[in-house]
């Protein structure tokens, strides 16, 4: 399965934001990486560096590599409506991010894991494919087997999140996918629409 394996902090100081979750070696150093991180906060960055970064950084958040993700926008821009927010949902809808939302998984990558090694299921069968697109209604679960995983138990006890397009049952270890988000509701702070503008170029 490919996906990014390099330092996290340097990327979250690359965009200025801790992407990957709680980091404390990011708020010792709030700046870019490099020689001259500093400085470089003074350089103006032109409008498509500006736009690339945006992209960027929605791929390393939800863990997704290039040509995955351009596919996704082009789904995204096939669906019709508000591109960005259609690309957004189609990223809140895969069922590693959905494992993370729910609490199961400490992290994205995490989630990851448990789904590729065949801990979580989806409408009662045992799905191993991290970008599997769920539609509203699915229920999403922990394998009987594995619910006595400390992971997955740490990650549960220590769940303080609640969103409004999931539900979960801590005694079935069980949720339910209710519906794709509206933009509002991703907390996420990525601006998609200058995603749609580099790719609309």
């Amino acid at each position: 399965m490919a996906r990014y394996r390099g330092p996290k902090t340097k990327i979250a100081r690359r965009f200025g934001d801790p992407i990957f979750g709680q980091d404390k070696y990011f708020e010792r150093r709030k700046y870019p990486p490099g020689q001259h991180g500093l400085m470089r906060k003074r350089r103006k960055k032109s409008q498509y560096a500006i736009q690339l970064d945006a992209k960027q950084k929605a791929k390393y958040t939800y863990g997704i590599l290039e040509k995955q993700f351009k596919n996704l926008f082009k789904k995204a821009a096939q669906a019709g409506g508000n591109t960005g927010e259609v690309l957004m949902q189609l990223l809140e809808s895969r069922l590693d991010n959905v494992v993370y939302r729910m609490g199961i998984a400490p992290t994205r990558r995490a989630a990851r894991q448990l789904v590729s090694h065949r801990h979580i299921t989806v409408n009662g069968r045992v799905v191993n494919i991290p970008s599997f697109q769920l539609r509203p209604g699915d229920r999403v679960g922990v394998r009987v087997k594995s619910r006595s995983l400390q992971v997955i138990q740490e990650s549960l006890a220590n769940n303080r999140n609640n969103y409004e397009w999931l539900t979960w049952d801590s005694d079935k270890m069980e949720g339910v996918f209710n519906a794709r988000p509206e933009r509002v509701q991703i907390p996420e702070n990525i601006e998609e629409h200058l995603i749609v503008e580099l790719y609309s170029k």
